[in-house]
């Protein structure tokens, strides 16, 4: 079955945040999705993630029924997106910029962000008592030490180090973290993928 949710695009999902002044950037937002796509919680509703974005409180304010029907019409466009990606196995991180020290600094903290606030984050899905496979928490775990590189290599920039060493350990970070999510995706998410389409409700 086709979704009716079409993905507004980047530039257009950026603007509709910032219209909502939500502090969550959009490669955290996206990650969080796929966290949230590929987790056990079978509890967990769209509605819930998308809440996360905001501090407690500070969500949102609809203000009609019509507001809302695109508010979440926009949001399960992207979630539809990501769970294409998800079913295809093509999760990837965010284009990053590594040229120069402060680039360098931005793409570190954003993503330390995407990893652990995101995809980490969306997979647990607010909960801490998941019964997961040993295979999966293992996996799941990796993916927080790879985030904490990330800081690292942010905390070496500080003295700085050599550069290129630090952005080429940045890339090899990347591969690690996508291969891990790709393994968790082919492993523990592709067999039971049927079951994990969720609707706003």
């Amino acid at each position: 079955m086709k979704s009716t949710n079409e993905y507004i695009g980047d530039e257009g999902f950026k603007k509709f945040l910032g219209h909502y002044d939500c502090p969550t950037p959009l490669p955290v937002v996206k990650m969080k999705f796929a966290g949230a796509v590929c987790s056990p919680n079978m509890d967990l509703r769209p509605t819930d993630v998308i809440s996360s974005f905001w501090e407690q409180g500070r969500e949102p304010r609809l203000q009609t029924k019509e507001e809302a029907d695109l508010f979440f019409k926009f949001f399960m466009g992207l979630w539809d997106d990501i769970f294409l990606k998800v079913k295809l196995n093509k999760v990837k991180l965010s284009e990053v910029k590594l040229k120069g020290k402060d680039a360098l600094a931005e793409a570190c903290a954003r993503r330390f962000a995407e990893v652990e606030l995101g995809y980490v984050e969306g997979f647990w899905g607010g909960r801490e008592d998941l019964k997961l496979p040993a295979f999966v928490a293992q996996m799941i775990d990796s993916l927080s030490e790879l985030a904490e590189v990330y800081s690292t290599l942010a905390k070496k920039l500080d003295k700085a180090e050599n550069m290129e060493e630090i952005s080429n350990t940045f890339r090899y970070t990347d591969k690690m973290v996508e291969k891990a999510i790709s393994f968790i995706i082919e492993n523990s998410v592709l067999p039971r993928i049927e079951s994990l389409q969720r609707v706003v409700n």
